[in-house]
This record gives C-alpha cells, structure tokens and sequence, in this order.
C-alpha cells in the first residue's frame, strides 16, 4: 500500500513552513513518503531546499473554477462577507489556493495524510494511514462549542480520480460560496466525516483560549493557525513557547521533547 504524508506551498511563507513541517516528519520516524504540491508561486530556491529534506515535488495547478466562483473567493471578497475576527491573517494567504489542496486526491497514493504547511508533527502520526476517509479533528480554540466544525489542517484521505471528479461537480456549482473555503467545502462533501481527537491537530489558539485542554504528552500535531510563527504578530509574545518550538524544527540543532514542557496552565 502506497502511502504519503502532503502538504501544499503556494508561496515562498508556506514554503518555510513547509521546510519545518518535513523535519518534523524526519524526526517522528515515518516510513512514509512526504509529498509537497506546490503552484506557481513558489521560487525554485524554496523548492530545492524542501527537495533537500526528502520531499517528492509535485507541480500542481489551482483548480479549473469559473470566474464567478474565483471573484466569489477572492481575498478581499472572502473576508468582506466572511471577516476573520479571532485572529489574523496574514497578507500572504490567499483564500482561492486554499482548494489546490483538493488536488491530493489525484496523487498515486492508497492513503494520504494532509498536513497544512503551518503544522508540526511532534511524534510518530503513521496510524492515521489506517484511518478511514474522511477523518480530521474538530475546529477547537476557543469553545468547546467549536466540537461540530471540521479543521482541514489534519486530515485522512484515500486519493481516486473519481472522487477528485464528484468534488469537481460539487465545488464550483451555480451559486457556490464556501465561508471557509476547503474547510467548509470538505465539511459538506464528507457529511459523516470521523472525528480524530484534537491532539493530531491541536490549533495553538487552544494555548491562549483552553490552557487546561492543552498537554504536551498527548499532542501529537501542532497547528499554527491565523499567526505564523516565522512572522512578527501581536500574538507572539502570548505564544512565544510555541514560536520557540517552531523556529527549533525549522533549524538544523536539537528539538525539545515535547513530554517534558509545561504547558499554560502549569
């Protein structure tokens, strides 16, 4: 069976990401391949050096959407009838590449685990492999009330042109507008989706909203939602334990482990 952890880069940011999110990996002990999907936008010097930490390279383009369906996602559209109001974006992210990650289920793979860019994987995750389609984790950070919402920065994918194809006809239907994009389109595809438990895809919100939630030897996966770690950000300063594991994976010296931190509410 033919297995790959992906991520999509659409920019020279989430290629830094990207960079960590494979050492990551590296170090977790996987047997499974690291694929990175990347469009258009990212430098050849950004590619190289992810191909320098093992990953295969795959050129993809963004999704064959009509005009009406890319002005509907467009970043200013997006956020004027959908603002993001618990965090920030930063300027980098473009809401209509966000579907590009659809393009996974074209690979030549059995299983897939998607991980977005801003993530890091603190320990082996190869059981997600035997997870069904579609799992990911609830959209927690700041309420328990957030359990009935998808987050697709984790999740399980069994890859099949046909499927690809059903998600087409779906996707971009008269009228279409998904408020979270991916996440909000992968929601309503996989209506019975299974629920992974929130530490293979832990939001670092949860550090400043949910501290008692937060248990460095149960996470497994650490998201950087909204703010980036690599960026300067308001947040940083309320985060800065989180910052200092990212800028640990994305340098070539030693990792803390993890089990041995303190966490918020400590």
């Amino acid at each position: 069976m033919k297995r790959a952890y992906v991520t999509l880069v659409t920019n020279a940011d989430f290629a830094l990401g990207a960079g960590a999110l494979l050492r990551s990996l590296d170090l977790s002990g996987t047997s499974a391949d690291r694929v990175v999907m990347h469009t258009g936008g990212v430098p050849s010097d950004a590619l190289t050096a992810l191909a320098d930490r093992g990953a295969s390279l795959v050129p993809v383009d963004l999704l064959p959407t009509s005009a009406a369906f890319n002005d509907a996602h467009a970043r200013d559209r997006l956020h004027g009838v959908a603002p993001f109001t618990k965090g920030e974006k930063p300027a980098f992210h473009t809401p209509l590449d966000n579907f590009a990650k659809l393009r996974l289920w074209q690979l030549p793979y059995d299983r897939v685990v998607f991980l977005d860019a801003d993530t890091l994987v603190l320990r082996n995750i190869d059981r997600l492999f035997d997870y069904p389609e579609f799992s990911a984790a609830p959209n927690v950070y700041e309420s328990l009330t957030d359990f009935h919402r998808l987050n697709s920065g984790v999740f399980t994918a069994h890859p099949a042109p046909e499927t690809f194809d059903a998600m087409m006809a779906a996707l971009d239907a008269p009228g279409a507008f998904w408020r979270r994009t991916d996440q909000t389109f992968l929601q309503t595809f996989f209506p019975a989706w299974h629920g992974l438990p929130v530490f293979d895809n832990m939001l670092q919100y949860v550090w400043i909203n949910l501290p008692e939630l937060w248990d460095w030897g149960s996470i497994n996966v650490v998201h950087y939602q909204y703010e980036k770690p690599w960026q300067d950000h308001a947040k940083a300063d309320a985060l800065w334990p989180l910052v200092d594991l990212w800028r640990a994976y994305a340098g070539g010296g030693p990792v803390p482990d993890t089990a041995s931190l303190k966490g918020p509410a400590q």
